[in-house]
């Protein structure tokens, strides 16, 4: 019996240590399966791929791990240039996110940017709560959010329910971030001299898998002109 216990429990270990591995390990054996799967169908996928890149969208998303840009609109490897973070935000102080869109409107010539959010994102939940004592760098990501709140407080606070209200500062903020992008000269150097890239705001539904489309921005779009860069007209 003693035996039949210690056999057991070296077992149950050794089946403890391969649960651990598989679960980092897996992502590494989907990889290969992914990449033989590619070169059986197209011999040469990724020579072709490998050469250059040529994406018609920027995609500027939330961090959250179940939207994946191009899962979510059944996009190949190449299409889509993606820059992600907590709720989708442009932020004209934040030199990651200005970084990319520079090098994806300046460089690649994407034709349309978009900013997809999604229903029920914990950033915005975040953000309608107090702030966390120890998320500090968290909290002032999130401020920009509670500004957002600030004004449209009336309308938000006016619906019924805490999902309702959430999800409609979903819907607010992604505005508000297609319109942060318009207001940089990045996007109206582009406008002025080649009429791209359009502007897109979309809210994903986690409940449904379905893509919303909030609103458009087009290089005609007429910025107030305190937002205007270049001839001061």
């Amino acid at each position: 019996m003693k035996a039949e216990r210690a056999n057991s429990g070296r077992l149950r270990g050794k089946t403890k240590g391969i649960a651990v591995m598989r679960a980092f390990e897996r992502l590494l054996l989907e990889n290969k399966a992914w990449a033989e799967e590619k070169t059986t169908r197209e011999p040469d996928y990724f020579q072709r791929l490998a050469r250059e890149q040529t994406p018609e969208f920027l995609w500027i998303g939330c961090a959250d791990s179940r939207v994946p840009a191009e899962l979510i609109v059944n996009a190949e490897p190449g299409e889509i240039f993606v820059h992600r973070n907590i709720a989708n935000q442009i932020i004209t102080t934040d030199f990651n996110s200005l970084s990319v869109v520079q090098f994806a409107v300046a460089v690649l010539k994407v034709k349309h940017v978009i900013v997809c959010g999604h229903y029920n994102c914990g950033g915005i939940k975040a953000a309608l709560m107090k702030q966390h004592p120890d998320l500090t760098l968290v909290n002032n990501w999130l401020m920009h959010i509670k500004e957002v709140y600030r004004l449209h407080q009336d309308d938000i606070e006016a619906l019924p329910t805490q999902e309702e209200r959430v999800d409609r500062l979903v819907e607010l903020n992604i505005i508000e971030q297609v319109y942060n992008l318009a207001h940089t000269s990045i996007i109206q150097q582009a406008w002025k001299a080649e009429r791209r890239p359009e502007l897109h705001g979309w809210v994903y539904g986690l409940n449904d898998g379905i893509i919303k489309d909030l609103i458009s921005v087009t290089p005609d779009h007429r910025l107030e002109s305190i937002y205007r860069y270049g001839d001061g007209d």
